[in-house]
């Protein structure tokens, strides 16, 4: 089945649902069992059928075996947010005295996590820059056990040579892990192009709507076992609810995303034309490798992009955004509604900019109107 048609079909089982086109919501903790042969066969097969609500349940199996299928994965672990997703796989991979190679471009609460969590507990963590490419052969070590890829960056939108990280993480038997919310399923398959493990913020474009948390990893035969050991260890469990609504969210993805990407390239192309903005950060605008490096790994983009001012706009920004009305200011992104943000970026490595930036993230509404109200926004910048 092509991808569209797949979305619409994958965790979905009205046989099994007395005819119910959407899989019914199933709330549990205590599973009961027949009798101990039952329960005996359940608890040595606690990830394949009910055994314990922390487990899963019928709806969250079916929303990870249809993220699953998306990817051309083996399996997925479902997480409560996005960044439990990140936590948790790293938790389950990594060891005192490992060496962790992380991403310099990584969303800020990763680089959070490990400063603040993963550092303290003996992780060494170096943070690579996005365009190494197959260079990231040497900055492994002996003890290097997590390549950790996002692309494109937060903020600042560098792309990554994932198939040569791949390349060069694979001879050493080192699994790599992506990020990889930015572009969904629907545009990017890590695992096709050398990633072990692929992680999306379901919050995001998957549920599409701005009223649940979820978070979803996606693994290869090899890893899916040890994500799923350390994850029940740790007693991640989701909402049967979020999982509803995760799948509600997939059936519509295909539609959403391309106006997304139709809407965000009407902007961001517009936004280049204005003599306020240095550059904007948008993969497929950006000339260079970014832009090849989208073009030759990714079908489509998303909703979600940069936006660096000139320097002399710096004490307008804040005023600026206030005065927009059809964005609304908030973290998150991948709903239906349009969003801005001053991004406030932190690096261990040279960044290129040196303007203020901006993410906007434009959502489904007709894109002339948030250009209208961009524009007016700029007028009232002295």
């Amino acid at each position: 089945m092509k991808l569209d048609t797949l979305l619409v079909h994958v965790g979905r089982d009205p046989e099994r649902f007395e005819g119910l086109v959407n899989a019914p919501v199933t709330r549990a903790s205590t599973i009961l069992h027949p009798d101990m042969a039952s329960f005996n066969a359940a608890a040595s097969n606690k990830h394949g059928v009910p055994y314990y609500g922390r487990y899963g349940t019928s709806i969250s199996k079916l929303l990870g075996a249809a993220c699953a299928e998306l990817d051309g994965a083996a399996g997925a672990v479902l997480f409560p947010s996005g960044l439990a997703a990140i936590a948790g796989t790293l938790a389950a991979l990594l060891r005192p005295g490992a060496h962790l190679l992380m991403v310099d471009s990584v969303y800020a609460p990763v680089r959070e996590l490990c400063e603040k969590v993963l550092q303290p507990q003996g992780v060494a963590v170096t943070f690579y820059p996005p365009h190494a490419g197959a260079g990231i052969a040497d900055l492994l070590r002996p003890e290097t056990q997590v390549v950790y890829c996002e692309a494109p960056g937060s903020h600042t939108f560098e792309m990554q040579d994932v198939p040569a990280i791949g390349k060069a993480a694979a001879a050493r038997g080192i699994p790599v892990v992506i990020d990889n919310t930015w572009a969904t399923s629907y545009f990017f398959k890590p695992l096709q192009h050398g990633a072990d493990i692929a992680i999306q913020a379901a919050t995001k474009y998957l549920v599409g709507h701005s009223d649940a948390m979820l978070g979803v990893a996606t693994c290869s035969e090899k890893w899916l076992p040890v994500l799923q050991r350390s994850t029940a260890l740790q007693g991640n469990s989701v909402s049967a609810d979020d999982c509803y609504l995760a799948l509600r969210g997939m059936r519509t993805l295909a539609v959403r995303l391309r106006q997304h990407y139709a809407g965000a390239m009407k902007v961001a192309s517009w936004l280049q034309g204005r003599p306020q903005v240095a550059r904007v950060l948008y993969p497929p605008l950006t000339q260079g490798p970014d832009r090849a490096l989208w073009e030759r790994d990714f079908t489509g983009a998303t909703g979600l992009f940069g936006v660096e001012l000139d320097p002399a706009c710096e004490p307008h920004v804040e005023a600026f955004v206030d005065g927009l009305q059809l964005f609304g200011i908030g973290v998150s992104w991948g709903g239906y509604e349009s969003l801005v943000l001053p991004s406030h970026v932190r690096r261990s490595l040279p960044a290129a900019s040196t303007g203020p930036l901006v993410r906007f993230h434009i959502g489904l509404e007709d894109p002339d109107d948030l250009i209208a109200d961009l524009a007016a926004g700029f007028e009232r910048m002295p």
